[in-house]
């Protein structure tokens, strides 16, 4: 396997400085998880090949349920961690494949993707390389019984931040000769008398240790994040014959849609409305009838793919709220079960999407039972 950039996302502690019934990494940023937020980051960038997650085992399948799976990350593969940062830090190494090996926290959700790249590259250069913050406040050092001992001089002297850099040849010499627990893994490095270049890192990539930091990590989040509002809609005739695809689910039915794809209207409504949101047009531009790439797509993969484009575009989804226009068939019993096919096609959290229905009372070409419609409302940020 060639990898050029790894990246080892650490996540292996327990988190007991943050308090709560689940670890921090499970706390919820904006509506999904911090944990996912920092994968989303590494997930974007074509030039991470692969992206090593390391978990507490006793908390491995929660993790990977509630922040990994449902979005679909294609990159991301969980190993499990030890109990020291380092050994966490030496099991995930050992699952990667790159010539570069970034180490990052997974509590770390807030990360730019110029600091990723502008990391790797001085590790590329120097075989080892940090993001870090100049020390901005006054450090005083403290005897016993929290009395000032002296006022130590801040020049020179660099907060640490992740990602983490190194040449893999560097990262696996200092993780073979490491004696004793480091708080970062630079300092592994330094103990082979090797020397780190520095990449001025943002204050914005904060630690998500206390509950108070993430509440500093929402506020930065939705600052200067405008909303984006979207609206699709769609229409197919109604046919003899099966089967029936509706949000992403085959529907019992005598009837099925008429289309070049499955037809599904209610995802098709869906995809229009986040290409408008995002300025990028609409399906018939994207995904065109008359390319035979697209023949017979199915609900399910045209939301994926647009979701990609949007992703693409810089945007996140807030909310989808899709309505199901005709008399027959009654969706009542499938609503929940739409909600999360297209919730995971789109690679969301369930409770992001909602579906409903209405009738035109026998109005139309719906009405008459001659056509479906859906009609699509979708909230980026």
């Amino acid at each position: 396997m060639s990898v050029k950039i790894s990246a080892v996302i650490v996540a292996a502690g327990s988190g007991s400085r943050f308090g709560g019934p689940k670890p921090k990494q499970l706390a919820l940023l904006a509506g999904r998880p911090v944990l996912t937020r920092t994968l989303a980051v590494f997930e974007s960038l074509p030039e991470i090949g692969e992206i090593i997650l390391v978990l507490p085992e006793d908390w491995r399948e929660s993790i990977e349920a509630e922040a990994v799976a449902p979005f679909n990350f294609a990159k991301v593969q969980t190993v499990v961690g030890g109990t020291t940062r380092t050994e966490s830090t030496r099991r995930g190494f050992a699952a990667t494949h790159g010539n570069i090996v970034l180490i990052h926290d997974g509590v770390r959700p807030l990360v730019e993707t110029a600091t990723i790249l502008a990391v790797a590259k001085a590790a590329r250069e120097q075989g080892s390389a940090l993001a870090a913050v100049p020390v901005s406040d006054t450090l005083k050092e403290t005897m016993p019984g929290l009395l000032v001992r002296r006022t130590v001089d801040r020049e020179n002297l660099w907060q640490a931040q992740t990602p983490q850099g190194f040449q893999r040849e560097v990262l696996r010499r200092a993780l073979e000769w490491a004696d004793g627990e480091a708080t970062d893994d630079v300092a592994l490095v330094e103990k082979l008398k090797l020397m780190a270049a520095v990449v001025p890192g943002s204050r914005r990539n904060l630690k998500i240790t206390a509950p108070e930091d993430l509440e500093m990590a929402e506020a930065l989040l939705d600052r200067n994040r405008t909303p984006r509002v979207g609206q699709g809609y769609d229409l197919h005739r109604l046919v003899p014959g099966q089967p029936l695809f509706l949000g992403c689910l085959e529907i019992p039915f005598e009837m099925r849609l008429l289309g070049n794809s499955d037809a599904d209207v209610m995802a098709h409504a869906l995809a229009d409305a986040l290409l408008g949101a995002a300025a990028l047009g609409d399906i018939g531009e994207h995904f065109p009838e008359k390319d035979p790439a697209w023949t017979g797509i199915s609900g399910a993969a045209l939301l994926a793919a647009t979701m990609e484009k949007v992703m693409a575009a810089g945007f996140e989804l807030v909310n989808a709220d899709i309505t199901l226009i005709g008399e027959r068939p009654k969706i009542s019993p499938y609503r929940a079960a739409m909600a999360a096919a297209m919730a995971k096609a789109l690679g969301v959290a369930p409770n992001l999407v909602s579906v409903k229905a209405t009738t035109t009372e026998g109005v139309d070409a719906t009405g008459r039972g001659e056509a479906l419609a859906a009609q699509a409302v979708v909230l980026l940020r």
